[in-house]
């Protein structure tokens, strides 16, 4: 096993601590789920991190890439899925304020976040051409699991660290006003990080 550990980390922290789509998803759905939201889409996320790795030990993530037309067809569902979960959350976020909790309550399922991280263009890619130089000569899919790992255990700290920070401040402020704007601001933010994905 000929993995490259100590070089991974400093390549993975920025991508795993920056915020995109799946950091606001997560906030999205601690704020409407409590616990249980945050730990279902960060299962959902782990799941989507995971699914890359084993496509990519696989081969299978090359062969989709080596063609433009199935890469292009990908990115677009996977762009207009983002879009879609964007508009969802600004949705929710606009309801909060005229119809009380009742709409607010919807939180990010894992199949959800599972499909928004494999969908993802910017995590194929990451995966096919960053990952893939920490993985070893051989790479295969043991390499890509023990690197997946770290990727988990390093987004996964760090997502509940900053939940955790948002759940407590419900207390000290108007939930319902915090879930508008978080959900407001989170669409609006899936949105252009799913558009920006479409720039080469």
């Amino acid at each position: 096993m000929d993995l490259n550990l100590l070089g991974f980390m400093p390549v993975l922290l920025p991508v795993a601590l920056s915020p995109g789509a799946s950091f606001t998803l997560v906030m999205s759905g601690a704020l409407a789920g409590g616990h249980k939201g945050l730990f279902r889409t960060l299962a959902g996320t782990a799941l989507g991190i995971y699914t890359h790795a084993v496509l990519i030990g696989f081969g299978i993530t090359a062969v989709l890439i080596s063609s433009p037309a199935t890469f292009a067809v990908l990115k677009f569902f996977g762009t207009a899925y983002l879009l879609w979960l964007g508009a969802m959350l600004i949705r929710n976020g606009i309801r909060a304020n005229q119809e009380g909790f009742a709409d607010t309550k919807h939180s990010v399922t894992l199949r959800e976040a599972w499909i928004a991280n494999v969908l993802n263009p910017k995590a194929i890619i990451f995966y096919l051409t960053v990952v893939s130089q920490f993985a070893g000569g051989q790479g295969g899919v043991w390499n890509y699991l023990t690197l997946a790992s770290v990727h988990v255990v390093v987004m996964s700290v760090w997502l509940y660290a900053v939940s955790q920070t948002l759940i407590f401040s419900v207390k000290k402020t108007n939930p319902l006003m915090l879930k508008k704007y978080v959900n407001i601001a989170g669409g609006m933010l899936l949105m252009a990080f799913s558009l920006h994905s479409l720039i080469p």
